[in-house]
């Protein structure tokens, strides 16, 4: 395999020669440039094969260093679902839940189909901008696109950056829940609410070999006699079906993540359809007990999943020591797994291990974990890892290296929220 990396090496150096003429020919400059970055990750996963370096957490809990020795206190404590800014205030009325039976069949109309494809990494802004048409917004992918991403490659947009770009780029609203399930899926879409759900689902890559990459989907319809959802896909097509069974398994690497917009005025029907879910607390308290109930009864890829939803869901609830303990066992068993099966791409899109493990004191792995994360990316576009690891280095006493990171944090994601805090603590430029 790695030889073959090395022959990938020298024909991406003859590669960059020919490519760099057709370069000078503006229409041709974008496909050239992408097939210099598709020759170049080639080489670097044939000679570093990703799916084969995998993380080990240390077996004991680092020592807890104070913070305060080190001349650094956070302003203020991050959560695994960070709060968007803006947020107008939630409901003043408590929910309640709803028993009314539905409908065995239900499409929504009025979702604008918008593909993700001629624009790097779109997933997240063309779904998003999907969502938003259902309620007669008239914007594009290209409006949503550099709010969330301001940096091009950036291979990941979270469920709470789409949120915020609802709640302040917009006169609609939108929150994000864990814990859902097909039959809240199909009770909201009844009520005439469409669902952005994050999911994962295997592609082929640049090496033409099967991985698991995270993907955003609208979901607006379902029907029982079939067992089918119908979603709005932005990489495969308009009203794609998606069987019960396979959406099941595709949301469980998501932690059963939903994101739903809607009007102000739509706001208390939202929370009465979401019943004890309208609560965040309660979202993740669901979500923990579905993953122990799973951790127990699935095996492989899906049992990893679920003990790492287990993670996810005690991190949420801001029970540190238990989601680390959690996430322990999810990164042994992703390690038992054939090459092939893991996840490698996982740390892209959810960061709860760094909560877990730096709340621990086990700043470590912390640091570990980041490193792995970034270095088995042949583009480490990531900048949640750096910044995690960054706080890491700090209380390690690293602060030259924490620098870098904030730096190159702040350069994959402009205006990184995160980053320009630690940056102004450091007092550094950025």
């Amino acid at each position: 395999m790695r030889k073959i990396g090395i022959i990938l090496l020298g024909l991406l150096a003859v590669g960059i020669l020919a490519i760099g003429v057709i370069i000078a020919v503006p229409s041709l400059r974008q496909t050239a440039m992408f097939q210099i970055d598709k020759l170049r990750v080639q080489a670097q996963y044939a000679i570093s094969p990703p799916q084969e370096a995998v993380f080990v957490p240390e077996s004991e809990l680092a020592t807890v260093v104070q913070a305060t020795m080190q001349g650094y206190a956070p302003t203020s404590t991050p959560t695994p679902t960070a709060t968007p800014t803006n947020v107008p205030p939630g409901p003043t009325l408590p929910p309640t839940p709803t028993a009314t039976p539905i409908p065995s069949s239900v499409t929504l109309k009025g979702v604008r189909y918008i593909d993700q494809h001629g624009l790097w990494n779109y997933c997240a802004p063309s779904t998003l901008a999907m969502g938003l048409t259902y309620w007669g917004w008239q914007g594009e992918r290209t409006d949503v696109g550099p709010v969330v991403k301001p940096f091009d490659k950036d291979k990941n947009v979270m469920p709470y950056e789409l949120a915020d770009y609802v709640n302040t780029q917009t006169q609609f609203r939108a929150i994000v829940r864990a814990g859902g399930d097909l039959d809240l899926l199909k009770r909201l879409v009844a009520e005439g609410f469409v669902v952005v759900i994050e999911k994962g689902i295997f592609l082929k890559d640049f090496n033409g070999k099967l991985g698991w990459v995270g993907h955003y989907a609208v979901v607006n319809g379902y029907d029982d006699a079939k067992e089918e959802f119908m979603t709005q896909d932005a990489y495969y097509s308009a009203d794609y079906p998606v069987r019960y069974e396979t959406l099941l398994s595709q949301w469980r690497s998501f932690n059963f993540t939903y994101l739903v917009i809607y009007p102000l005025q739509d706001e208390q029907s939202l929370m009465r359809t979401l019943g004890n879910s309208a609560d965040e607390a309660a979202g993740y308290s669901i979500a923990a007990q579905t993953a122990a109930t799973e951790a127990v009864s699935l095996d492989g890829l899906q049992q990893f999943f679920a003990y790492f939803n287990r993670g996810t869901s005690l991190a949420g609830l801001q029970d540190y020591s238990g989601a680390a303990a959690a996430y322990d066992q999810a990164f042994q068993l992703m390690a038992a797994l054939p090459e092939a099966d893991r996840p490698w791409r996982m740390m892209w899109y959810q960061t709860g291990p760094y909560f877990a493990y730096y709340y621990s004191g086990r700043y470590m792995d912390v640091i570990n974990l980041a490193t792995n994360t970034i270095d088995t990316a042949a583009e480490p576009y990531l900048e949640e890892s750096f910044i995690w690891r960054a706080r890491a280095r700090i209380i390690l006493g690293d602060n030259q290296g924490a620098i870098e990171d904030v730096r190159k944090s702040l350069e994959y994601h402009p205006g990184f929220g995160p980053g320009v805090e630690l940056a102004q603590q450091l007092g550094i430029q950025y």
